[in-house]
């Protein structure tokens, strides 16, 4: 059987998302500049810094660290995909920034973001709980209610053109969504933090997310 063939356009290094989708099959190929997609199956979106808020009409009111390359070479590389059909999945930042490309908003500094940030004092995702859509892709995974990892301070504000919410937090932020019409879905967790060798007792398996959007996801993929 033919390995599907993972992009993921970021600056940064993402061992953790290489690491995970290695262990499900996957040919990982990281790129920090604009190329031809003709030849990958999937593209992943991960995590990272904050969208510049221009993207999405709005001054900076509470976002941090920005860096619009990485905007350009995302939003571009998302974009390609979209154009062709092909499957994508956002992560975190991933989530957002397909929220912004269909025309959607974000929550620069959501009010509840303390609950919800990266916990500094005992280096550690924070964990919440969450409930899902009956008969959503997320649903089918994990059921009605359970708990997953968080780490971001931003968060979906209008919805973007397409798009569908298919799970919310505890305290009511989007945590999953897809296009009702393109192989494109979304979660603000991080799976590839919750699997493997990374699995935790207090959240779901990320891995079961990972390998859904690798095997499950159906591409509608133009000639």
């Amino acid at each position: 059987m033919k390995k599907k063939r993972i992009l993921i356009p970021v600056f940064a290094e993402v061992p953790n998302y290489i690491n995970a989708l290695q262990q499900l099959g996957c040919e990982v190929f990281v790129t920090d500049e604009i190329i031809d997609i003709s030849s990958f199956d999937r593209l992943l979106l991960p995590g990272g810094e904050d969208i510049d808020p221009h993207r999405y009409g709005e001054e900076i009111n509470g976002s941090e660290r920005m860096t619009p390359a990485l905007d350009e070479l995302q939003f571009s590389t998302l974009d390609q995909f979209v154009r062709c059909n092909k499957p994508v999945f956002g992560i975190c930042r991933g989530h957002q920034l397909i929220n912004v490309y269909f025309g959607g908003s974000l929550y620069q500094d959501h009010p509840l973001a303390y609950r919800h940030r990266y916990d500094r004092v005992k280096q550690a995702d924070r964990v919440h709980m969450n409930t899902a859509e009956e008969g959503s892709f997320i649903y089918e995974l994990y059921g009605n209610s359970f708990s997953t990892n968080s780490a971001h301070h931003q968060a979906v504000k209008q919805l973007g053109k397409g798009l569908h919410i298919c799970r919310y937090s505890d305290d009511g932020i989007p945590e999953a969504m897809y296009h009702t019409t393109l192989p494109v879905y979304s979660v603000q967790w991080h799976p590839e933090r919750m699997c493997f060798e990374k699995r935790r007792d207090d959240t779901v398996d990320g891995s079961l997310m990972l390998k859904w959007f690798v095997d499950n996801i159906p591409s509608g993929e133009k000639a």
